[in-house]
């Protein structure tokens, strides 16, 4: 299979030995606490289930700094993104101690992970801008991802961490939820070779179907892998329970068996565009994925990116080599009035914007809202009805 990132194998630091776990988790009330932010137990979940390999632990400022700058640690480890361990109050912690780390989105706060506390520091103002400047490429408070991270304390923890649990992912979402290491174990008991990786936070209509299919054809791939993000997302977005719901039934109606694994992840949205699609690249080549579909404004939200900044920026700024996983480069998918099929409209020259089938976000939830299926050549009619009844019940 395809090596994880920066290693010759997975680095999942979850306590998987029952009693070891155990022992840990007692061992945990028994020292001093912190309640992290959403945002730093998704961090810990990914680094429990091997996404983060070679990670170790939540970085420090001058590895944060690093990243932000150069997606590279003091070290010279490829990453794009800083992972954070960022809280309110450190008081009472001394560095080279042990710290109890408690899960913020779980009643009665439990203890999720065990640091191992290397230093504590503050991010000044100028290294909040930095960061928001060069991770999210904008300083606007509206920015959601900006937002939630300005959010978080200033306070930042960094160290190794041992990790007890994987939230209320596992509960939540057990037909669902898979780390990486789960889900390059059955990428190999399939026999899969070459796997191509779809990303989703959003429910799959016909034209993400269809993309899924034709970069499976293109690429002659065993297999694809539905990775959907089951952590935080920006309110108005639908929720993950109904997504799962609504991609099950299209890919039990309409993909042959043993050709697509449904699964997720723990890992809250960030909604950074260029950078966390490279981030996104690297967990799918850390699950065992050979191939990740990027399309048109990827990971984006709004106008804070160009249309394909998520895919030049791997050839700009990923340096070669940075990478095993190959990136399958998508166009905007729409249904062809014209040809009676979804295509990439890039690859359809001749025609006008009135050839395709184009519907705006907001017009498909004013439809489901009111009871009204999408037409069959925009989302399948049994996805529509789930969507329908999330929409009606919600109000």
């Amino acid at each position: 299979m395809i090596k994880p990132h920066g290693s010759e194998s997975l680095v999942p630091l979850f306590v998987d030995d029952p009693a070891e776990n155990r022992r840990l988790a007692a061992h945990a009330e028994t020292l001093q606490s912190v309640v992290l932010s959403s945002a730093g137990a998704a961090n810990a979940v990914m680094l429990g289930g091997g996404y983060f390999t070679p990670l170790t632990g939540y970085m420090n400022r001058a590895d944060a700094l690093a990243v932000a700058n150069d997606m590279r640690t003091t070290a010279g480890v490829f990453w794009p993104t800083p992972v954070l361990c960022l809280v309110e109050d450190a008081t009472g912690l001394v560095s080279g101690s042990e710290v109890a780390l408690r899960d913020p989105n779980v009643a009665g706060n439990p203890v999720i992970a065990v640091l191992e506390l290397d230093a504590i520091e503050t991010l000044s103002d100028a290294d909040v801008t930095r960061i928001c400047e060069k991770v999210y490429r904008t300083t606007d408070p509206a920015h959601p991802g900006v937002a939630e991270f300005t959010a978080q304390g200033r306070t930042m923890l960094s160290g190794a961490v041992r990790v007890l649990n994987f939230s209320y992912f596992e509960t939540d979402f057990a037909d669902t939820f898979r780390t990486a290491v789960q889900i390059r174990a059955e990428i190999a008991e399939r026999g899969w070779q070459r796997v191509v990786a779809f990303q989703t936070r959003n429910p799959m209509h016909l034209a993400h179907e269809e993309l899924c299919r034709i970069a499976m054809e293109r690429l002659e791939a065993d297999g694809c892998v539905i990775h959907m993000l089951l952590g935080k997302l920006k309110p108005g977005d639908i929720p993950a329970d109904v997504r799962d719901a609504a991609i099950r039934k299209m890919v039990e109606l309409y993909f042959p068996p043993n050709s697509v694994m449904i699964t997720g992840y723990g890992f809250d949205m960030l909604y950074a565009g260029p950078r966390e699609a490279v981030l996104h690249a690297i967990f799918r080549q850390n699950m065992g994925a050979t191939h990740f579909i990027v399309g048109r404004d990827h990971a984006g939200v709004g106008d804070y990116y160009g249309a394909f900044d998520a895919q030049t920026i791997f050839d700009e700024e990923v340096p070669e080599g940075a990478l095993e996983i190959e990136i399958f480069r998508a166009d905007h998918t729409a249904w062809s009035k014209k040809l009676g099929k979804v295509v990439m409209m890039r690859e359809a020259p001749d025609h006008t914007k009135d050839d395709f089938i184009l519907l705006s976000g907001t017009r498909v939830r004013e439809m489901l809202s009111e009871g009204i299926a999408p037409p069959a050549e925009f989302s399948r009619p049994e996805v529509a009805r789930i969507l329908i009844d999330y929409y009606r019940s919600a109000g």
